[in-house]
């Protein structure tokens, strides 16, 4: 019998368990790269074997590309997997796997500067014919009051090599432009590394729709419908959904039709995601940016169509099959995925740690739970909030609404204060039931509730 690949999983949490499964499924033996706060966590003892790589800050851990190729080597891997985060899209991880023949579950170095600069993203969208918003790349954040005239108020400031939020500034007038963008570089420079900023016309009923794609590296392309993310705070999205609701057959043609053509212009490698505004009020399409990694929300896709994205992942990185099918543009199935963070939504959602003193999930058809915690867990205070994943799949949207709300009550998480009950206002309005609402919908009505309570 030969021996088995090593995988080695360089992150943590939900996703390190995810990618855990997803190689024992392929017949790989997982070896978690963890830092000294996670070297005992249930994503360690799901592992054969566990690498630590630095203390607990992720800048000394996670964030070191030497630290994880140096484990990759140790480990003897076949192939290293990012997950989302850390240095899932940072060039620098695969170059130094390539130096020692290692794989990496992601697109090549060279896709991963295309797309991870927001400027040669937009770019390569437009040789590729895909629509995009009038915007303009900021020189000076000293000088920038003038600009603002040639896209038109509102508008948003955003970090070139931004994510999750960050970087962001909605702008109304010249004087917030002249004010905000110093604001937008510090935030990016402490978050990204770099302080590069655009501007871009701001769609303010949009709503956040995006396309699951698969590239086998040669210009094959893999669509795997679509998925709503417009519940959101703070441009941080907190509930998912594919497909996508309330789409023309013409609109999702143009979206579907648009990533493909980038993944073809791109040679794409692996799982990714092309995010995209679409406008209520006026019909547009616009690209926002290429996600070159396995996302937060890819469960709704992988349990809408019946597929296993991570396997496939590791699969086309092993240079086998990725044994992806070929699919309609509209799933089977509704599937809803609820984000639950350690968080505080009645405190304006502060961030907290601690022991987790019991939980109980809810169990029936269809219901998936993608976490690490277990009762006793001690939720660590050094990094991302996201306690676990909710996702349930039924035969209609007005039905998986329904499903995934039964399934929040009944889900139990003590010790910690979490975002469950944020989850149980959502599902219930009736906005979001009719849906699909914009972007710019969860932070009025959730105000507006913590008046009137």
């Amino acid at each position: 019998m030969s021996e088995k690949p090593v995988v080695l999983v360089a992150n943590r949490g939900e996703i390190a368990m995810r990618i855990i499964a997803a190689a024992r499924r392929i017949g790989a033996s997982p070896v978690l790269a963890a830092s000294t706060a996670d070297a005992d966590s249930p994503a360690a003892r799901a592992a054969d074997r566990v690498i630590v790589i630095g203390p607990a800050p992720a800048a000394a851990s996670y964030l070191r590309p030497e630290q994880v190729a140096q484990a990759a080597v140790q480990a003897g891997a076949a192939v290293v997997h990012p997950g989302y985060g850390f240095l899932s899209e940072q060039p620098k991880l695969c170059e130094l796997l390539e130096e020692e023949g290692i794989a990496f579950a992601g697109p090549r170095p060279e896709t991963l500067r295309a797309v991870g600069d927001k400027g040669s993203a937009r770019q390569v969208a437009i040789d590729a014919g895909v629509p995009v918003a009038s915007g303009i790349e900021i020189s000076d954040v000293a000088n920038v009051a003038h600009l603002g005239e040639q896209i038109g108020y509102p508008l948003l400031i955003k970090a070139i090599h931004g994510g999750g939020g960050r970087g962001i500034r909605l702008v109304h007038n010249s004087e917030e432009l002249a004010e905000l963008a110093p604001q937008a570089a510090a935030e990016a420079v402490a978050a990204f590394g770099n302080g590069a900023l655009y501007l871009e016309r701001y769609y303010g009923k949009a709503r956040h729709v995006e396309v699951q794609v698969f590239g086998d590296g040669f210009g094959r392309a893999w669509i795997f419908g679509d998925r709503d993310c417009s519940v959101q705070r703070r441009h941080q999205k907190l509930i998912e959904e594919c497909p996508a609701p309330h789409l023309s057959d013409a609109r999702r043609k143009l979206l579907h039709d648009s990533s493909r053509a980038l993944v073809k212009a791109l040679k794409y490698r692996g799982a990714g995601t092309v995010e995209f505004l679409v406008d209520t009020e006026t019909e547009d399409v616009v690209f926002l940016e290429v996600n070159a990694r396995i996302q937060v929300e890819h469960p709704v896709t992988e349990e809408a169509f019946g597929i296993d994205l991570v396997s496939a992942q590791l699969r086309l990185a092993l240079g086998q099959d990725p044994e992806l099918p070929d699919v309609g543009p509209v799933p089977h199935a509704v599937a809803m995925e609820i984000r639950i963070n350690a968080e505080d939504p009645n405190a304006d959602f502060m961030p907290n740690s601690g022991t987790i003193s019991s939980v109980s999930w809810p169990r029936g058809p269809g219901i998936r739970i993608d976490t690490q915690i277990v009762e006793g867990y001690k939720f660590p205070p050094f990094y991302d909030s996201l306690m676990a994943k909710l996702i349930v799949r039924a035969h209609s949207r007005e039905a998986a609404v329904a499903a995934v709300l039964a399934a929040a009550r009944n889900t139990r998480i003590e010790g910690l204060k979490t975002t469950l009950p944020m989850h149980e206002f959502v599902l219930s309005h009736p906005d979001f039931a009719s849906g699909p609402v914009p972007t710019s919908w969860f932070g009025p009505v959730w105000e507006e509730r913590k008046e009137t309570r």
